[in-house]
């Protein structure tokens, strides 16, 4: 019998899996998104031509593929949970040339790679759904070697994204879900300032560092925001595929609502902010 753990886990595979078509499609979107974590991420790993480093939850392929062409004379591997999304990594890499980055499907709570194999380990919004985030820090620690850097980054609280929210708040007065249990796995599930630096810490890091790296997103409309939540955001289709049409309705009308609110130009430009933190072995 699975344990609620191996649940979790073969869920968020199928979830991933069956929303990498619309991450491929809408990259361009997502990737403006999370594209200042990455980079911030990258700034703290100092990395060296020759460094073997680890991208966590690499999904779509970033920040591991632009790691792959800082790290000319070593090599990246991008693991994930799901092949779907995987496979767009790995077509990405193809199609740029990238022969240093590899993908292999694996489960950062149980690594297949020895002791010390990393000079380096990136994570960039993966921590929030691992099942097990403290079994999780410890594999990262025991898998980086003495001395390599580890850097993640999780999304902070909601009033500082309201890129998501501005849609999950119109779902959330119209489509009644019961709360999910402490603990459970979703997106500001690290968002306490100090919560994921004690984690790291427990697991072994040191001097680790918290920071905030805030920003805006671009849509170009509110029809392309609705759009792109409808098809990259998993807990939006789920509660989405509870409602009757004029629920949909609704939540659509006070999306767009909330968005005029914030962009009075006709624009959807939404604000995001993430927790970025660094630690050493």
């Amino acid at each position: 019998m699975e344990t609620q753990l191996d649940q979790i886990r073969e869920q968020q595979k199928q979830s991933w899996d069956k929303f990498s078509t619309g991450w491929q499609k809408w990259d361009i979107h997502t990737m403006g998104l999370l594209k200042p974590a990455g980079d911030e991420i990258i700034r703290c790993l100092h990395l060296r031509d020759t460094d073997v480093v680890l991208d966590v939850a690499t999904g779509t392929g970033e920040p591991g593929l632009t790691i792959a062409a800082l790290v000319k004379e070593g090599k990246v591997i991008g693991i994930d949970l799901s092949e779907g999304m995987l496979a767009v990594a790995q077509a990405k890499a193809a199609e740029h040339g990238v022969l240093n980055y590899e993908v292999l499907m694996a489960d950062v709570c149980e690594l297949p790679f020895a002791d010390a194999s990393f000079d380096a380990i990136s994570c960039r919004m993966g921590f929030m759904f691992f099942p097990d985030m403290a079994l999780a820090a410890r594999e990262l620690y025991r898998v980086l070697k003495p001395g390599g850097r580890l850097a993640t980054a999780v999304w902070s609280g909601p009033e500082q994204n309201a890129w998501v929210t501005t849609i999950m708040g119109p779902i959330a007065k119209n489509v009644a879900s019961p709360p999910p249990p402490p603990g459970a796995p979703g997106m500001f599930r690290c968002a306490a300032p100090g919560f994921l630096a004690g984690l790291l810490g427990q697991a072994g890091f040191e001097d680790v560092t918290e920071q905030t790296v805030t920003g805006t997103v671009e849509y170009g409309t509110p029809d392309v925001y609705w759009q792109i939540m409808n098809e990259v955001g998993a807990p939006i289709v789920a509660a989405m595929s509870t409602a009757d049409e004029a629920t949909k309705a609704a939540i659509k009308s006070q999306t767009f609502a909330g968005i005029g609110l914030q962009c009075p130009d006709g624009s959807a430009t939404l604000g995001f902010g993430a927790l970025v933190l660094c630690g050493k072995k």
